[in-house]
Order: C-alpha cells, then structure tokens, then sequence
C-alpha cells in the first residue's frame, strides 16, 4: 500500500484500503478526472490525469482540502502551535472541548482538521447547524507522526496537480463540458448501508431513493456522451438487496471488489449478509 498516497482524514467510506483492486480498473491518460463524491479523496489524489475535479457536498471538505493546497507544509508548524495552545492529547478532555467551542464559532479550517486528530475513531460529525459535535477520543486519538506523514505526502501531492475544489450537488456534472477523454469516479452514499451520513440529520442532504435513481440517470447520460465512468456501490448489504441497482448494473461491467465490512468469525456464520461491494464500469476494466 505504500505507493498510494493516503488522506490525512479518517473519513466514513474511504477507500484507501481497496485501491488496489480500483485504481488499476481506471482508464490511462485522463483528461479531466472527476471526483464525484471525493469524501476524503483518497482515489482522486491517487490518479494521474491532465485535470482533477474533487466535489463533495460537505463543503468543509473541499474548503480544507483547497487549503491544505494554497499553504502548503507551513501549516503543520501551525499545528504544533495551535496543539500547544490548547494543551492537546490523549488526556485532556477540556481542551479538546475548548477547541471545539472555538472551532463552532469561528469555523477555522484548521481548527476542524485538528479536532478530527483528536475525535473518538477521529470521526468528522456535524449536526443541523453545521456545528462539529464528535466527542473526545480519550486515550485513543492523537495527532501522530502517523498521521502528519500522511499530511505531508497529501499536500505534496496536491500542490504538485492541477486541482479544482468544488462543493456542489453532483447533478453539476450535467453542466461540465466532458467529452471522451475524460473520467467520473462516483463512491456516492450507499442507499442499503444506513449510515448516519445517509439521514439528513448532520445539516446536509441526505440520501434516498431519488438521489440514487439520479445518480444512475446522470451515469446513463455521460455513457450517452461517450464518457466514461466507474461507480462503487454494494449490491448486498447485512441481508439487504439494491435491487434497482442490481438490475441497472446488468447493462454495464461489474467488478466484484474482494473486501467485506465483517469480522471474519461473522463472516463464516453469516455467509448471506456479507457486503458485497462492486465496481461498474461502463467500459470493460
């Protein structure tokens, strides 16, 4: 794994762990590549092409991300001040609290991705207004050498590309002039998972029936356009089907990725409720 280049963030999703079996499927010398739902854009700084669109409707992702590009390492001597300011670590809950009483008002870019240091399973959680409420990782989360090594080779990679941060809904696709050279990677939300990121509840729109049956018309009409594209979904989650994604897919390639969000004891009981989670493709990979 050590020739991918991993995101600072532990976002929900991510899929840095499977992007051996992803990134080889992708089609060479890529025009523009868009990161549909970049999350913690693990894939998209990854890929080698002309241009990268990251979009994610959590625009505090972009916004961070767009940061880390235009200041570069100077930011991780900000870290240690703003660590030192707070007095942070594994044990001092109150300056975590502080931090994110601060954060919620001012809304700090850098303040966010260091709470997310700090954060239980360093989670990013908002609720309805926006206001970051993950609790303290106590004797757990820390900012590590770990974790600014990821930094520094992430920021790296993102001065070094010609990148452009948006926070739009995805149906802004049907607005980019892409043509044949070009590439859309789509890791939306997976409609059978119910992850909380799914309810609507955290002061962004949430994902249902109809964002996924637009998801699929969108990726209908870039095929139209001779654009190609990937989606990473599940087809089987915990016992539940995507039924409207199982029989939309049968048009198109289909990659089973070898990765099951169970232990393997729960596998072994429960061989029908494993994940069963695909690459389709509108080309052969």
């Amino acid at each position: 794994m050590s020739k991918y280049i991993k995101s600072p963030l532990n976002y929900t999703g991510g899929k840095y762990k499977i992007l051996g079996d992803i990134l080889p499927c992708f089609p060479i010398n890529i025009g523009t590549f868009v990161d549909l739902f970049g999350g913690g854009f693990n894939v998209g700084v990854n890929v080698e092409a002309d241009k990268i669109i990251y979009n994610d409707h959590n625009v505090f992702l972009s916004q961070m991300f767009e940061y880390f590009k235009q200041k570069g390492l100077i930011i991780i001597d900000d870290i240690y001040s703003r660590i030192a300011k707070y007095n942070l670590s594994e044990e001092n809950t109150e300056g975590y609290l502080e931090l994110r009483k601060n954060y919620n008002k001012n809304k700090d870019i850098l303040d966010l991705f260091i709470l997310t240091c700090y954060s239980f399973n360093h989670q990013i959680r908002f609720n309805s207004h926006h206001e970051f409420n993950t609790p303290f990782g106590k004797n757990r989360s820390a900012y590590n050498k770990k974790i600014e090594e990821n930094l520094i080779h992430f920021i790296d990679s993102l001065q070094n590309e010609n990148i452009e941060f948006y926070s739009k809904d995805f149906t802004f696709l049907y607005d980019l002039d892409l043509g044949a050279k070009d590439f859309v990677y789509a890791d939306p939300p997976y409609l059978i998972s119910n992850a909380s990121y799914n309810d609507g509840k955290r002061g962004f729109k949430n994902w249902g029936v109809k964002e996924e049956t637009q998801l699929l018309e969108l990726l209908d009409y870039l095929n139209k356009k001779d654009v190609n594209f990937a989606l990473s979904n599940v087809l089987t989650h915990k016992g539940m089907t995507n039924d409207t994604l199982i029989k939309w897919s049968k048009k198109y390639h289909i990659k089973y990725i070898e990765k099951t969000y169970s232990n393997s004891s729960y596998q072994r009981k429960n061989k029908d409720k494993e994940t069963q989670e695909v690459l389709i493709c509108n080309y052969k990979p």
